[in-house]
């Protein structure tokens, strides 16, 4: 129904970018931490030498306290959106909230591209 059931492609482009700009939006809301989880290295020197075993250990994404829609937070949003039409993961740390978004939008955005694809298709093969 979104896209006259593979026939009408603008319907689908349509759909696929309402899709990709409330994907943006959710993201820049609740998805995005806070502050980027910093890594920590901790480790114990031997005194003679010898090898150095380090732990690296990262701390859990936090969610947003303070203003939400930034410049910065804009710059990542529709770098995950992008990845996540192309079933590709966008290795950004995200928030539980935003896990969820980002793999609603895995599923349905490249749904719409698809239709649209299947749309032109039909329109050219005529």
């Amino acid at each position: 129904m979104l896209s006259g059931y593979g026939l009408r492609a603008l319907r689908a482009l349509g759909w696929l970018a309402a899709a990709m700009l409330l994907t943006v939006v959710l993201l820049m809301g609740f998805g995005l931490p806070e502050d980027d989880p910093k890594q920590e290295a901790t480790g114990t020197v031997p005194p003679g030498g010898g090898r150095v075993t380090f732990e690296i250990d990262k701390k859990d994404p936090q969610n947003p306290t303070g203003d939400r829609f930034t410049g910065e937070r804009f710059e990542k949003a529709p770098n995950v959106t992008l990845n996540s039409v192309v079933f590709r993961s966008s290795g950004q740390d995200l928030t539980t909230a935003g896990t969820y978004v980002e793999m609603a939008s895995r599923m349905t955005e490249p749904v719409l591209l698809g239709l649209a694809v299947l749309a032109i298709r039909n329109r050219v093969k005529r």
